[in-house]
C-alpha cells in the first residue's frame, strides 16, 4: 500500500501494480480498493494499474465538509504521483466521478465510463429517486447505518434478502456514510440525478461508455445517453452481463480501447 496527500491534506491510500501506461480504477458506492483488485490483476500485464480507497473509505482519510471537488483533487494527486498523466476507468458512481474529473481538465488521457447510474429525467422517476434518497440520508442521520445500506441497495435493484446479507457484511457500517458522497457525485442534490449532458459534453478525451445487455433498464438507458453526449464517444454493450462484469470479460475490452 502507498499513500498520497490530496490538496486539502487528506491521505489517500492506493495499490500500484504492473508496468506501462498508468490506469486508475475508480470504484462505486460501498467499494474499497480491494473491490477493484481482480480487475487490477487482469490489467497489470499491460498497464501500471492503481486502485485506491476513495476518501472516507478503507485506509484513506476524510476531511469535512465533503465536496465532489475534493474527490476530483484526490484523483489529481494520484495522477501526479503516477507521473502527471493517466487513463481513468470508473464503475457505477465511480464513472460519474470520472466524468467530473475529466471535465475539470485533469490530465486524463482516456476515460472509460462503466454504467454510471444516472436516473431517468421524467418527473415520476425523479420523484421516486428523490424520496428513496431522502430515506437513505435520514437513516444515516439517525445513525441507522445497516438500515441505510439496505435501503440504498434496494434502490439499486438488489433483492431484499441479498441486500440484507450484504448490509450485514463486516465493514459495511464503516462505509455507510460515504453513500451520501456518492449521492453528491451523482448530482442528486443539484440536477435530480439525471444525465448531466452539458458536463459530459466537456469530456474531450477519447471516451468509452460500457454497459451490460441485461443490466437494469435505467442503467442501459443511461450508458447510451452518456455515449451520445460524449464528443466522439464510443459505446460497448456486453452481451449477457449485468452491472458487475467478470474481469476476464471486462479486461479485454479495456485493453483494446486503452491501447488503441
Amino acid at each position: 500500500m502507498e499513500k498520497v496527500s490530496s490538496a486539502d491534506g487528506t491521505t489517500i491510500a492506493y495499490e500500484r501494480s504492473g508496468a506501462g501506461t498508468p490506469v486508475i480504477l475508480v470504484g462505486g458506492a460501498l467499494c474499497t480498493r480491494a473491490t477493484m483488485g481482480p480487475l487490477a490483476k487482469a490489467l497489470e500485464g499491460d498497464f501500471t494499474v492503481v486502485s485506491y480507497d476513495r476518501r472516507g473509505r478503507g485506509d484513506s482519510g476524510d476531511t469535512s465538509p465533503y465536496a465532489v471537488a475534493r474527490e476530483v483533487e484526490d484523483l489529481g494527486a494520484l495522477i501526479t504521483a503516477l507521473g502527471g498523466v493517466a487513463a481513468v476507468y470508473g464503475h457505477s458512481s465511480g464513472a460519474a466521478l470520472a466524468v467530473e474529473a475529466a471535465a475539470s481538465g485533469l490530465p486524463i488521457s482516456k476515460v472509460v465510463l462503466h454504467e454510471p447510474p444516472y436516473g431517468a429525467d421524467d418527473a415520476e422517476s425523479q420523484r421516486q429517486s428523490d424520496e428513496a434518497g431522502e430515506t437513505v440520508l435520514r437513516l444515516l442521520a439517525e445513525g441507522r447505518r445497516t438500515a441505510a445500506v439496505e435501503a440504498f441497495l434496494a434502490i439499486a435493484g438488489m433483492p431484499e434478502d441479498a441486500a440484507s446479507d450484504w448490509a450485514a457484511e463486516p465493514g459495511m457500517d464503516d462505509l455507510a456514510p460515504t453513500i451520501a458522497y456518492d449521492f453528491a457525485v451523482m448530482g442528486n442534490a443539484s440536477q435530480g440525478g439525471t444525465v448531466p449532458r452539458e458536463l459530459i459534453g466537456k469530456v474531450t478525451q477519447p471516451a468509452l461508455a460500457i454497459c451490460g445487455s441485461v443490466s437494469h433498464e435505467f442503467l442501459i438507458d443511461s450508458a447510451r445517453v452518456v455515449a451520445k453526449s460524449l464528443p466522439g464517444g464510443q459505446y460497448v454493450e456486453l452481451d449477457g452481463h449485468h452491472h458487475v462484469v467478470p474481469p476476464e470479460v471486462l479486461a479485454p475490452v479495456l485493453i483494446d480501447f486503452l491501447k488503441s
